[in-house]
C-alpha cells in the first residue's frame, strides 16, 4: 500500500491521482463527518460561541456550553458526572492520575497508551483471555488490599468486545477501581451512542471510563465518566486547570443532533450485519456483528485491495518489527452497493 497524500476530507470515496477508491479505514465509525445536517448544527455552535475557547474553563468568564454537555453526557451514560476535555489522550491521563495509588495495578495486554502508568507496561504476548485468568488467580491468592485494573472496552485492531464481568469475583474480595477506555465504543457499543459505562457500573468497583470522542461521535474532545467524588479530584488537577477545552460549536451540535446520530447507527448497525452476512464464509476475515472492524490474515490483500479500489487499513502493530494488522472498517456512510463490490472483491481473492 502507499501513502494517500490528500488535499480533500476523507470520504466514502476518495479521488487520487486521477482514480476513485472507496474508503473502508479509519475511525469514523457513524460518518458523522458527512452529515450535513451534522455540520449545519456545527456552524450553528460556532455562531454562538466562537470558533474555539483558548483559556482555562476555571477563568472567570465561562462558557455554560460545557457544563450543558457534561449535565447531558453523564445523564444519558448513566453516570453521576462527566468531564468534557480537549481530547481522549489527556482525559486518560488525567483519569488515571486520580486512580494511581499504593495497591496493586493490573493492566490488559490491549490497554490504550492513555491510561498506561509511565512506569508499567502490559504483557503484549499475553490474551486477553490469559490475563483475566491470571487476575482471578492472584486476586484469590491475595489478602484483601486496593486493586486498580486498567483495560479498554474493546481492542479496535483485533475487533475483540471484551467483557468485565467477571471482576465482580474481585471486587467481592478487594476494594477494585476499574478504568476503562472507552474511545472506539462510543457510538457503537453500550448504551445508545453513549458507551459502556451503564454496563461497568453495576460492578462491585469504582468505576470510571475515559476515552476520544473523536471517533464514533466525531467530536474533537474527551470525556471522562465518574463519580461526583472522582470529578473534584479530576477538577483540582493541574492538567485540567491549565489546559484549554474543546471547542464549544461541537458540544451544541452533539446535544441538537441526537436524532441524527440515532439515524446513523441504525444505518451503521445494518452495514455490519449486512457486510458480516456476506463474508461469513470467507475464513481469511474474522469478525462480528457487534462491531465494525473486520480483520483479515493475507498480507498481500492490501495492495490487491487497493488495485481493486478500495483502501483499507494495514500496518504493524504494536512496533514497526511487529506482523501487520489488516482490517476493514465499515461505516454508517457506506452504501450497500460499497458493500456488494467489496464483498465480491474479497471472495474472488479468497478463491485464489
Amino acid at each position: 500500500m502507499h501513502t494517500f497524500n490528500l488535499n480533500q476530507k476523507i470520504d466514502r470515496l476518495i479521488h487520487y491521482e486521477g482514480k476513485t477508491y472507496r474508503y473502508f479505514s479509519g475511525t469514523s465509525y457513524l460518518g458523522m463527518g458527512l452529515s450535513e445536517g451534522f455540520q449545519e448544527k456545527v456552524m450553528e455552535g460556532m455562531q454562538l460561541f466562537g470558533l474555539s475557547h483558548g483559556q482555562s474553563r476555571g477563568n472567570n468568564v465561562r462558557l455554560s456550553i460545557y457544563e450543558d454537555f457534561e449535565r447531558f453526557f453523564a445523564a444519558k451514560a448513566g453516570a453521576e458526572a462527566a468531564i468534557v476535555m480537549s481530547s481522549g489522550y489527556l482525559a486518560g491521563s488525567a483519569a488515571l492520575q486520580t486512580c494511581l495509588n499504593s495497591g496493586q495495578v493490573w493492566i490488559a495486554p490491549d490497554t490504550h497508551p492513555a491510561i498506561l502508568p509511565s512506569h508499567l507496561n502490559p504483557n503484549f504476548q499475553q490474551s486477553f483471555e490469559q490475563w483475566q485468568e491470571e487476575c482471578l488467580t492472584k486476586a484469590a491468592d491475595l489478602s484483601s488490599q486496593e486493586i486498580l485494573i486498567l483495560g479498554n472496552a474493546v481492542d479496535p485492531l483485533t475487533s475483540r468486545v471484551h467483557d468485565y464481568d467477571w471482576t465482580a469475583h474481585i471486587g467481592a474480595k478487594h476494594q477494585l477501581r476499574l478504568l476503562i477506555d472507552d474511545s472506539h465504543a462510543f457510538g457503537v457499543l453500550g448504551k445508545d451512542i453513549f458507551g459502556s459505562f451503564a454496563k461497568l457500573k453495576n460492578l462491585p468497583a469504582d468505576v470510571m471510563v475515559s476515552g476520544s470522542l473523536g471517533k464514533g461521535l466525531g467530536l474533537p474532545a474527551g470525556i471522562i465518566l465518574c463519580s461526583a467524588a472522582a470529578k473534584e479530584k479530576v477538577l483540582s488537577l493541574r492538567m485540567y486547570g491549565g489546559a484549554s477545552p474543546c471547542p464549544p460549536g461541537y458540544l451544541h451540535a452533539f446535544i441538537h443532533s441526537q436524532d441524527r446520530y440515532a439515524s446513523q447507527r441504525e444505518k451503521l448497525s445494518t452495514n455490519v450485519k449486512v457486510f458480516f452476512e456476506k463474508t461469513a464464509e470467507i475464513p481469511q476475515i474474522k469478525g462480528s456483528e457487534a462491531f465494525p472492524v473486520f480483520v483479515y490474515s493475507m498480507d498481500e490483500w492490501p495492495d490487491q485491495l487497493e488495485k481493486a479500489g478500495f483502501i483499507t487499513s494495514s500496518f504493524p502493530y504494536p512496533t514497526a518489527s511487529d506482523p501487520k494488522i489488516n482490517r476493514i472498517v465499515v461505516s454508517a456512510f457506506h452504501q450497500a452497493g460499497d458493500l456488494d463490490l467489496l464483498s465480491a472483491e474479497l471472495e474472488k481473492l479468497a478463491s485464489l
